[in-house]
């Protein structure tokens, strides 16, 4: 059986054309199997399977840069979280340092990791070209967000309308890049992300960015409550947006950063289907009916749970000495999305609000779910955009640029970080909620330590 460096070593030869390495004269068809079980064996067949390499992904300054910034608006949001536990734990979820910490999240963090990790892995998935100069200008642009984020929490117009604008160019500009790796995806070949799945997940981004505005803007939206079109934001952010993106290319890169089986073909994206009809059932319901939303989780939990026994069978078939934070960070955003569909659940049954459960809520989808498995991708995908990325000669073994253990410590810190801040706010215990949001501190500051472990690692690469 390879060993862990031996299969990255062929998978970074399948791969050193997207980095530009292998004169164009020298590309030649191939496909290898990394691992595959002997003739007659019942193991699962392969590992990872690649065909002929026609992507190439973002440079490693560029993915670094947004790496960098993510993990900078992470750490900002996790010290103001520790400013706002009076507030949450007194069930006021609108005061300035909570929404301030909720905002830094989903205008800061979200927007840099989830643009970092897209445009190292989707040129590649989607057999494309690298992206342009539209992800290096974007990369500034994107400040905008956390400058709204203030604006929002200060209530002031004067501040978050620039902000909105700026971040909002820089949110175009990354569209129309993933727009244009979707439409130049080639034809009749099989490309190993949904063009669908991409395309829903773009398309909710924006909706949502958009909602936010109106939100701000207006106080509601087409005729819904403050409280009804804020939730409405949250799930076209979190469902349509970042959920769609980890069901799409989560079948293939989940697979891939494990060194286990892949997942088979399929005809048509049907959990990207399910996520898309039930998100719009739940909005439906949020305006209309409850019962309407009710079905519309069912249908969403429904792919989730598909996913999830996927990702299951990923777990149970790694070739990875050791446990890594991708896969750590799944397991326990899983267990965060189980725990906010309760949430949800039981507000949707309630007549009247419940601020300390709509604040779990929140914690469980955005932070736990949302914001952990992208933050558990990002240190992964940056060491191998390094190692993709570096020049001919010597290389060093993939696992030299990725400081595992920092990074298992980073979401060790964060899953109990995320649950003591949620006791803490349900059974109002200000001590449980201070030591949660201290370790969410911890969790920010390994993972800036491990981003510059691998920036410095692969200097060569830059």
């Amino acid at each position: 059986m390879l060993t862990e460096d031996a299969a990255w070593s062929l998978v970074h030869d399948a791969l050193t054309e997207c980095a530009g390495h292998e004169p164009r004269g020298h590309a030649q068809e191939r496909e290898l199997t990394v691992g595959a079980s002997p003739p007659g064996s019942r193991r699962p067949s392969p590992i990872l399977q690649i065909g002929r390499a026609t992507g190439r992904p973002a440079r490693f300054v560029i993915v670094a840069g947004y790496a960098a910034s993510a993990v900078a608006c992470f750490g900002a949001a996790a010290i103001t979280l520790v400013v706002a536990v009076p507030d949450l734990v007194a069930g006021a979820p609108t005061n300035a340092p909570v929404l301030l910490a909720v905002h830094l999240l989903g205008l800061g963090f979200l927007p840099f990791g989830v643009a970092g990790g897209v445009l190292h892995i989707l040129p590649v998935l989607m057999r494309n070209g690298a992206p342009g100069r539209r992800a290096l200008i974007a990369l500034p642009l994107l400040w905008g967000g956390p400058l709204l984020a203030v604006g929002i929490a200060i209530h002031q117009p004067i501040l978050a309308y620039p902000a909105a604008s700026v971040a909002g160019v820089g949110v175009l500009l990354l569209l129309v890049e993933v727009g244009t790796l979707v439409r130049r995806a080639p034809k009749g070949r099989v490309v190993m992300a949904s063009r669908v799945g991409v395309s829903l997940s773009a398309l909710h981004a924006a909706m949502a960015f958009t909602a936010g505005v109106i939100v701000f803007g207006s106080g509601g939206l087409f005729g819904l409550s403050e409280g009804e079109s804020v939730t409405t934001h949250l799930n076209l952010a979190v469902l349509g947006w970042l959920t769609m993106l980890i069901l799409t290319v989560g079948r293939t890169l989940g697979p891939m950063l494990s060194l286990a089986p892949a997942a088979g073909p399929r005809r048509y994206p049907a959990d990207e289907i399910l996520v898309g009809a039930g998100l719009w059932l739940i909005i439906a319901g949020i305006a209309a009916s409850r019962a309407l939303a009710v079905v519309g989780a069912a249908v969403v939990i429904v792919a989730l749970v598909r996913f999830g026994l996927l990702m299951n069978r990923v777990r149970r078939g790694h070739r990875l000495h050791g446990l890594e934070a991708p896969l750590l960070h799944f397991t326990v955003g899983m267990a965060f999305l189980v725990q906010a569909g309760a949430a949800g659940l039981w507000l949707l049954g309630r007549k009247t609000p419940s601020p300390h459960i709509e604040e779990i809520y929140v914690l469980f989808l955005l932070g736990g779910f949302a914001t952990g498995v992208t933050l558990g991708h990002l240190g992964k995908l940056l060491s191998l955009s390094a190692w993709v990325s570096w020049p001919p000669g010597p290389r060093p073994e993939q696992v030299a640029l990725y400081p595992r253990r920092r990074w298992v410590g980073e979401a060790s810190c964060f899953a109990v970080g995320v649950e003591l801040v949620a006791v803490g706010v349900v059974e109002n215990v200000q001590a449980a909620a201070y030591a949660g949001s201290g370790l969410l501190v911890a969790s920010a500051a390994l993972a800036a330590v491990a981003i510059q472990a691998t920036w410095r690692a692969g200097a060569p690469a830059r």
